[in-house]
């Protein structure tokens, strides 16, 4: 029987962003179900940095992992994983609230800019004539998350990580100091048992004995279309101020398109819904003028969220040596860099990285849900 001091479940973002953090400490393996790490919703992200995204709770951990990936250290990467984008939300004459919100939250923090009808037919060409207040958000940038991704398995390895796939883990159990698992690979001993298992981490706490938060699984549908005229290559990412759809484009005259739907759903492998593409498109071609040459491809991913909607990072109360680290949402990648140093001190017992000092991590602590 093989034994590490951390078996952490999942081996997409979150797993492998933690793992990478915490492999020059202990000796860490990565528990992965399926054949490749990241097949899920790790490979489905639309990956782009949002500082606005998640609300006010999450924004500092987006804003912190901002540098980290455009300066990463030497021992990730030798360039950046994010690139210039920035973002512009739309509204038609009802989405006034809407905007004076989304300005009373993150106008400073985040150095939003409301826009006029003038200025966003001058950055959106064709857009239909009743949209017509904006907000601009320079800030956001693409995200290379395949590269991110790889980054993180790679400084993983380097630092003597173990990664094992094909290995669900089917049960596990207190025994001594640590855990003991069973997956479809054998028995494996550790100290501490790291939960990152995206929409299956209420799965992964069950199978070992641990009761669940509450983190629920959303399919998100996203549709890549190729439209005539053709945007910009440095068009912005578009979002719907009320939430109805967001898209960007993605080069030789196609977008990323999604309806920015929430459907529940048990952990699977997700798949779009024709209704979905259907209203994504219906959504799109209420905002401009656009015409739908050839739908292209199209696919879905699990967001998975805790029912506050914050994420979960922390030692359950009362399952000694279980650490959550789970209900990233749609904010996993964005927020990867930080969410990993900050999670890897609390397992450590070690003071946090400068980059996230002065983030509390009291808001994530799984004990709130006791």
């Amino acid at each position: 029987m093989t034994s590490f001091d951390i078996v952490i479940v999942g081996a997409g973002m979150a797993g492998a962003s933690l793992g990478a953090e915490l492999a020059g400490s202990a000796s860490v393996l990565l528990l992965e179900m399926e054949e490749q790490p990241g097949y899920h919703a790790t490979g489905r992200s639309v990956a782009f940095w949002e500082e606005s995204y998640g609300g006010p709770a999450v924004q500092p951990l987006t804003t912190a992992s901002g540098p980290l990936m455009l300066r990463p250290d030497a021992d990730l990467s030798d360039r950046p994983f994010l690139g210039p984008r920035g973002a512009i939300h739309i509204g038609r004459a009802e989405s006034v609230p809407a905007r004076d919100a989304l300005l009373d939250t993150f106008g400073r923090s985040v150095g939003l800019k409301p826009l006029d009808a003038d200025a966003l037919r001058d950055r959106i060409k064709g857009l239909r004539h009743d949209w017509i207040i904006g907000v601009e958000e320079p800030s956001c940038a693409d995200i290379d998350a395949a590269g991110l991704h790889q980054a993180y398995l790679g400084k993983l390895r380097r630092s003597g990580g173990k990664i094992l796939t094909n290995a669900a883990l089917l049960s596990a159990q207190r025994s001594g100091d640590g855990w003991l698992l069973e997956t479809g690979n054998g028995a494996i001993h550790c100290g501490i048992l790291i939960n990152a298992a995206g929409a299956w981490a209420d799965v992964v706490a069950r199978s070992c004995g641990v009761a669940p938060v509450g983190i629920t699984p959303f399919r998100r549908t996203v549709v890549q279309l190729r439209v005539d005229p053709a945007p910009s290559a440095d068009l912005p990412v578009i979002m719907d101020l009320e939430g109805q759809f967001y898209f960007k484009p993605d080069g030789a005259g196609r977008i990323w398109l999604s309806p920015h739907d929430e459907a529940p759903s048990d952990p699977c492998d997700a798949a779009p819904e024709e209704l979905a593409v259907a209203e994504a498109i219906e959504r799109l071609q209420s905002a401009v003028d656009w015409r739908i040459a050839a739908v292209e491809r199209k696919w879905a991913g699990l967001r998975s969220f805790a029912p506050d909607r914050l994420p979960v990072y922390g030692f359950d109360p009362l399952a000694r040596g279980f650490f959550w680290f789970a209900g990233q949402g749609g904010f996993g990648i964005q927020t990867a860099p930080a969410a990993a140093k900050l999670a890897a001190a609390l397992i450590m017992g070690a003071a946090p990285d400068p980059a996230v000092a002065g983030i509390d991590a009291a808001l994530f602590d799984p004990g709130r849900f006791e």
